[in-house]
């Protein structure tokens, strides 16, 4: 008599429902792919017919490349055949959610003849002469080591490992084993993680095609409303799959529709910093020592405010960007994300004849960023030479996010929100100055006070552009030509640093009628700015352009700290790559520092209930402010 085997349990916990799609369901899953198909969410058969011709040429370089390396450090000519070779994919083409004009995450794993230096001369110089191959430019001091080129006008990243215990790679290697990390080093454990993470989350997901399609619609949602960025303080692609992916776990017969609605329900509800798993943690395997994420033992790891774990060994936070600020914004989306989805799900109406928006349209309209403050502090960087510019910006936009972590230290900064999409202007003819320029915009909210306050920012200015100029220095990639300049600025004001088609959307009071209508309106966070735009005179305000002194005060600061004339900028510095993360360790095995804490983290410290919490009280102590000349910025009550 055989014995009916249980249903497999995916993810830490049993499933809340187990109930299957409704009839209604089907219906509102096809229109859910009819309503994100127009954003380019799904790419066409011609589109993926060329990304899989790319990735076999690739593929057939990097065994050249191998035998190449093998002929130089004298190999005999017998094992040539055997040592493979091989090109794996990550992110968001491995898991089948790329979109039309999106990028492809590849690795590149060599067998242990080969080094990094290989990769990084001998591979970067066949790429360069490779036909269809422009813009290859090598990476090797960033986080994870990169070439970042375009073959045949597909953006592809493609890192390097090097797997120590093997004198070939075979065809069907299985990168989740976790015996190829013995004897790599930590840049190495970094670039296989990727693929390691992607395939353990498809293997955790109990249906591949309902997980993709809720993932698609995830990732637009995100992307419109700006909150898709883990360099900026958001959470990045992986992060996305993971919370989508341990929501199919709890919801693993539902349709996309009602997974949408689900995703929502649970992430607007959860407790955070309790942890997102998608499986129990492995233990360390005998032999291998990483460091892996641990709130019982890491003093750094209690600090962190949106854990998502990553399922495959060493299990590490995708998430240790995640500020106050970024937390508060994403958590304000979910809840009105959730409240959009419940009355899609509730509505009774027909299918939208063809040309009509759908029911789901509403909820991928793209957020206003530049509405929804009244006071931004706009971020320019500039070059004139077209490298140093590349170089340059790729810096500067990799530590912004330590900017907004230092504003959100201040007593009377509620929201600091970075947008993350970064505003380039046309270039200028050639023999102008600058040449180049980009521009990066955080919006301000302030808590109320009793008394009218004037915020020093000096500090944090000093202590960002003194980071990327020392970068830059260290990296031997300073240029005369490159600056960064900060600035504080009203709405009202910011027509003069934006482009006309962006200008032209923004939303002024012209009265004080008006402006009193507006303000006495019950307005959600983040939009819960305390302080009213100062009216008092308007038509006498200077007119403002990006070369004269802002009303508010101009807040820049040179590479030495000090304050600079009206034409006078700062900055410099490069290190650029998708997988740059400043605030990381250089090492798996990273220093715990718990005083890179703000006192606001040390505060919001609680226990990880996924985990025992076995860890050691800890000490909140008190930040001493550096003694500056002030910049003050006076804000109006």
């Amino acid at each position: 008599m055989s014995v009916s085997r249980p249903p497999r349990t995916f993810g830490i916990t049993s499933p809340l429902s187990l109930d299957g799609p409704s009839e209604k369901d089907e219906v509102l899953t096809s229109e859910l792919h009819k309503t994100i198909e127009p954003f380019g969410a799904f790419d066409t058969h011609e589109g993926l017919s060329h990304r899989i011709q790319v990735l076999t040429r690739l593929n057939e370089l990097v065994k050249t490349f191998v035998k190449k390396v093998a002929v130089e450090k004298n190999i005999p000519a017998h094992l040539h055949d055997t040592l493979g070779g091989k090109i794996y994919t990550f992110g968001s083409y491995r898991l089948g959610v790329h979109t039309k004009n999106g990028d492809i995450d590849t690795l590149c794993v060599v067998p242990t003849h080969v080094t990094r230096t290989d990769f990084f001369t001998t591979f970067h110089e066949m790429l360069k002469n490779t036909d269809g191959v422009r813009d290859c430019q090598a990476i090797q001091n960033a986080y994870v080591p990169l070439i970042k080129l375009f073959y045949d006008d597909i953006d592809m990243d493609i890192l390097f490992a090097r797997l120590a215990n093997k004198q070939g790679v075979p065809e069907d290697q299985d990168l989740r084993e976790v015996e190829i990390l013995r004897n790599l080093d930590d840049k190495c454990v970094r670039s296989l993680n990727g693929c390691r993470v992607t395939d353990e989350i498809l293997h955790l997901v109990p249906n591949i095609e309902t997980f993709r399609l809720t993932l698609r619609a995830v990732k637009l949602w995100a992307k419109q409303k700006g909150i898709y960025s883990n360099a900026m303080g958001f959470i990045g692609g992986v992060s996305w799959a993971m919370l989508v992916a341990r929501t199919c776990q709890l919801y693993p017969n539902a349709a996309p529709s009602s997974l949408l609605n689900k995703f929502f329900l649970v992430f607007s509800k959860w407790d955070w910093p309790k942890p997102v798993f998608l499986k129990l943690p492995d233990e360390s395997p005998p032999g291998l020592s990483y460091q892996v994420w641990d709130p019982r033992f890491n003093t750094l790891d209690r600090t962190h405010l949106m854990p998502i774990i990553t399922p495959a060994y060493p299990h590490q936070n995708s998430t240790y960007n995640v500020t106050n600020s970024t937390l508060q914004i994403m958590k304000q989306e979910f809840k009105e994300a959730l409240e959009l989805t419940k009355k899609i799900l509730e509505d009774e109406s027909e299918f939208p004849k063809e040309g009509q928006k759908t029911r789901w349209s509403e909820l991928f309209t793209k957020s206003n960023f530049f509405n929804r403050y009244k006071h931004f502090i706009v971020l320019s960087a500039t070059a004139d030479d077209p490298d140093a510019y590349k170089t340059w910006t790729g810096l500067v936009e990799s530590n912004i996010r330590k900017l907004v972590g230092d504003l959100e230290k201040s007593e009377y900064i509620l929201i600091a929100h970075i947008r993350p999409e970064r505003i380039e202007l046309p270039p200028e003819p050639e023999g102008h100055s600058p040449r180049f320029i980009s521009r990066w915009f955080l919006g301000l909210s302030f808590f109320k006070a009793e008394v009218q306050p004037n915020i020093n920012i000096t500090p944090d200015i000093q202590r960002f552009t003194d980071q990327v100029h020392h970068l830059a220095m260290s990296q031997n990639t300073f240029k005369p030509d490159m600056r960064v300049e900060i600035r504080h600025v009203r709405r009202r004001q910011l027509a003069p640093f934006l482009p006309d088609e962006i200008a032209k959307t923004i939303k002024t009071t012209k009265d004080k009628a008006k402006k009193k209508s507006l303000t006495n309106k019950s307005i959600q966070p983040p939009q819960n700015v305390a302080v009213e735009e100062d009216m008092k005179d308007a038509s006498k305000d200077k007119e403002n352009n990006p070369n004269e002194q802002s009303e508010s005060g101009s807040s820049e600061v040179n590479a030495d700290g000090n304050k600079v004339m009206e034409n006078e900028s700062s900055g410099n510095g490069d290190e650029r790559g998708r997988h740059m993360t400043e605030g990381r360790p250089v090492s798996l095995k990273r220093p715990h520092s718990p005083e890179d804490a703000s006192p606001e983290k040390k505060k919001n410290i609680t226990k990880h209930t996924d985990l025992p919490d076995e860890s050691p009280p800890t000490r909140s102590q008190p930040i001493v402010p550096q003694k500056q000349a002030a910049i003050k910025l006076k804000f109006a009550q």
